[in-house]
């Protein structure tokens, strides 16, 4: 089943090993202030009753608390006097769904490719804990196993937890990127098959420039959020260990970024191509159909010039007539058939 609004859980590392989960929420203020304790907090779908009542405990600006329930706000880190405030994206394919969750994501099959879904997670970052502030389509749980793996960056820190949550986000953005890339090189199979369909391909090509699009908002600006994150490294406490941590995410992020700028040039490239393949493909069947009406024009302005009129089957008889009738029918649909085939109409 899926987590219902306002779910909150809860963890607690002393000296990088875990010692409680889900306590209660009163306990959150006490746990940050001992010292050599590291806590997370997250809540699903916060309402913002249950979201002031977490400010009032943790003393978070009204502004980011706002900014964390607000509605399409971009990817950004902000920092405040007591914490710093991220808000990043997540990327998944539609119709792969978060464990845990209900329902399924329609994907118009008219399209052919599946499009992305994005899901924020807002991030209070504090000397010892994070407060995550997350939709429900955002699914936590490869943040915590990135932790559980990597359980000895947690004994430097907050900065470990920071690098867990980003490190998740960024490989979710190279999966997406990878998508992408993958739909757009059979799109330019599709593209030099006579067999395929135009409005398809230009319905799958408007539809990656629409991914592509909304996939750099949440993409490009993750360059100024890890910097953030690394320029505020001493007011939150950050280990000079995991340096090389984030230097090594701020590569991945920029690899991430250099490649959907690469995945922009392709797709206008795939969409100029479609365009000159059609005019290529139409001055190939005009040059078809001008050749035989130049075959059939021949014997028509003979017989139309003397005047050729001579008997027939069914000359000057009724059923000759429909004979006529059902052939110039007859030929007239099965031209129409093949060039509605072709797509040549």
């Amino acid at each position: 089943m899926g987590e219902s609004k306002g779910t909150v859980q809860s963890r607690v590392w002393r000296d990088g090993q875990l010692i409680e989960k889900d306590f209660p929420f009163e306990q959150i203020s006490d746990y940050l202030e001992q010292e050599g304790c590291l806590v997370w907090v997250d809540v699903c779908d916060a309402d913002s009753p249950r979201l002031t009542e977490l400010a009032g405990e943790l003393s978070l600006d009204p502004n980011a608390v706002e900014d964390a329930v607000a509605q399409r706000e971009r990817t950004k880190a902000i920092r405040y006097d007591t914490h710093v405030f991220l808000t990043v994206y997540g990327v998944r394919a539609a119709g792969r769904l978060p464990a845990g969750a209900d329902g399924a994501d329609t994907v118009d099959p008219a399209v052919g490719e599946p499009g992305l879904v994005f899901a924020r997670v807002s991030a209070f970052v504090m000397p010892r804990g994070v407060v995550t502030v997350r939709a429900s389509d955002f699914d936590v749980a490869p943040v915590v196993q990135r932790w559980e793996d990597n359980a000895d960056l947690l004994k430097f820190g907050v900065g470990g937890l920071v690098h867990g949550l980003l490190d998740v986000v960024v490989d979710g953005h190279f999966e997406a990127v990878q998508l992408l890339d993958d739909a757009m090189e059979e799109l330019e199979d599709d593209l030099f098959d006579d067999r395929a369909r135009t409005t398809v391909v230009q319905r799958q090509t408007y539809q990656l420039r629409k991914d592509l699009v909304s996939l750099r908002r949440v993409v490009l600006p993750m360059r100024e959020v890890v910097n953030a994150v690394l320029r505020h490294r001493q007011d939150l406490h950050h280990s000079a260990e995991l340096d090389s941590w984030f230097d090594d995410l701020y590569d991945h992020v920029l690899r991430a970024a250099e490649w959907t700028e690469s995945l922009r040039d392709m797709v206008t490239t795939i969409f100029e191509t479609n365009l000159s393949l059609q005019d290529a493909r139409l001055n190939t069947v005009m040059k078809k159909l001008t050749g035989w009406a130049a075959i059939i024009a021949v014997p028509t302005a003979v017989t139309g010039y003397f005047g050729q009129n001579v008997p027939y089957p069914g000359f000057e008889q009724k059923w000759g007539f429909w004979l006529s009738i059902v052939m110039i029918v007859g030929v007239a649909g099965a031209l129409y058939a093949a060039f509605r085939r072709r797509n040549w109409l």
